[in-house]
């Protein structure tokens, strides 16, 4: 028996709500992003794995909150826990891994390409490993071109955000960043569930199994409180909320040694100092009295 989906149930107040929490992890993870770029080696790292969880957190926290209004008729819908949480895992860390190399190898050419490319590709199976962590009393199928329809955005999205967040132009330039990121992330997700087609095999009471949002509220605690400890974290870093360089411009100009890192001049000790020719005296001075 084919199944009626309803995504909205609560309206559009999901969908906004959803949106704005893409939004919010996009612009945190995106101004960590740029705030590694411009930093020493040493605190670069820290800086990127903050970046990605608050990306992959955002982004996890926008599905869920999203599917808080998709029911389908005839069936409840529980959650597995394990596979739920297992998409959080597999966000952060793909995400991770696009935004080390844009970090580490520039946000241009192949390096941009390959992370946005990876860091898409996460985006895309948390939504689908999330998808697969449901479980209702009938079977899902997808249609193939609109899932990678919905991957090809993903991996757009993610490119886009990444190219931003490399040009270090304040913190105007990250918000509006964040905000095309996070609909083409909300894009991303509806389109995805656009291509989902569920079929029954039986009818039940949907009330038995509870509503999606009292199963999936305890689930978001962990990582909106994470999602708040990083907005923080921003607030109390000046250099990280304008944009301005925490270091020298030569030290982060390619092609210009850091001032940690620049040669030193080299002293010859006294005893072997190199041997300074003479000049010769002027004429006009080596002249004597009896000559002039």
């Amino acid at each position: 028996m084919q199944g009626t989906v309803d995504g909205f149930s609560y309206g559009l107040v999901t969908p906004l709500v959803a949106y704005l929490m893409a939004c919010l992890g996009g612009a945190l993870g995106l101004r960590c992003t740029t705030r590694a770029l411009l930093v020493t080696q040493s605190w670069r790292p820290g800086w990127l794995a903050l970046g990605s969880a608050a990306i992959g957190s955002g982004i996890w926290t926008m599905h869920f909150i999203a599917m808080m209004g998709f029911t389908i008729e005839h069936t409840p819908i529980r959650y597995d826990w394990l596979m739920t949480f297992a998409s959080l895992a597999v966000a952060v860390v793909m995400v991770g891994v696009g935004i080390f190399i844009v970090g580490y190898r520039g946000v241009r050419g192949t390096a941009l390409f390959t992370g946005g490319t990876i860091t898409g590709l996460g985006i895309a199976s948390m939504h689908y490993l999330g998808m697969a962590g449901m479980r209702l009393d009938g079977q899902l199928t997808y249609n193939t071109f609109t899932v990678g329809v919905s991957v090809v955005i993903a991996m757009a999205a993610a490119t886009a955000a990444l190219w931003a967040a490399g040009q270090v132009r304040g913190f105007l330039w990250s918000v509006g960043a964040s905000l095309v990121m996070g609909l083409a992330v909300s894009g991303m997700h509806y389109t995805g569930m656009a291509a989902l087609e569920v079929h029954l095999h039986g009818t039940t009471d949907p009330a038995s199994g509870g509503s999606p949002a009292e199963l999936l509220a305890p689930m978001l605690i962990g990582p909106l409180a994470f999602l708040v400890l990083a907005g923080v974290v921003v607030l109390f870093d000046p250099l990280m909320v304008m944009g301005k360089p925490a270091v020298a411009p030569a030290d982060r100009k390619p092609g210009i040694p850091a001032r940690s890192q620049a040669p030193r001049p080299v002293r010859h000790p006294p005893h072997h100092r190199p041997h300074r020719t003479r000049r010769p005296l002027d004429r006009r001075r080596s002249r004597t009295p009896q000559n002039r």
